[in-house]
């Protein structure tokens, strides 16, 4: 089985049989995998965006510029307004700003795979149980009603996942 396909296994897994909106960017085997892994059971949707480099050397490390977006439905029925990889975009550039084993052009990486998943699950637990968000006034897990209290470090080192879904190995 598909790297790709495991992960939405994994994802649905952790969703409890609760419908969910999905938008991913262009990448095509996430319609298969997603197909796989959901079935009718997801309303996803695609948000390809175009970007265009001037191809000036010394540019080499700006962004590229934003040239236009174009969303497709894919399955199900897309909440227009919800169709957006921005969320995501947002979360993954917050890890690289966290976790100097994600910044570029450095040295800080981890040499081994169950370092760097045990760095990244400690990173995210930290980011949605422990930290209050300025724009919920809460923490994530608070705002989805997974926990009805902040925690504490103390809480978070003692907690164990209850999850036990398709292995990512």
């Amino acid at each position: 089985m598909r790297g790709s396909v495991l992960f939405m296994l994994k994802l649905r897994g952790c969703l409890n049989g609760h419908r969910v909106q999905l938008t991913t960017d262009g990448f095509a085997p996430y319609i298969w995998a997603i197909e796989q892994a959901f079935g009718a059971d997801a309303d996803y949707a695609q948000e390809i965006k175009d970007f265009r480099q001037n191809g000036v050397a010394r540019d080499r490390y700006r962004p590229p510029n934003f040239v236009t977006t174009t969303t497709v439905r894919i399955a199900g029925q897309s909440d227009g307004r919800r169709i957006s990889t921005s969320y995501v975009e947002r979360q993954s550039l917050t890890m690289r700003m966290q976790m100097r084993r994600f910044t570029r052009l450095t040295n800080g990486f981890s040499k081994r795979l169950t370092s760097l998943r045990a760095a990244v699950a400690l990173h995210f637990a930290h980011y949605n149980f422990c930290r209050l968000h300025r724009s919920l006034g809460i923490t994530p897990a608070m705002a989805a009603g997974v926990t009805p209290t902040l925690w504490e470090l103390p809480d978070l080192l003692k907690w164990e996942a209850p999850y036990s879904g398709p292995s990512m190995n």
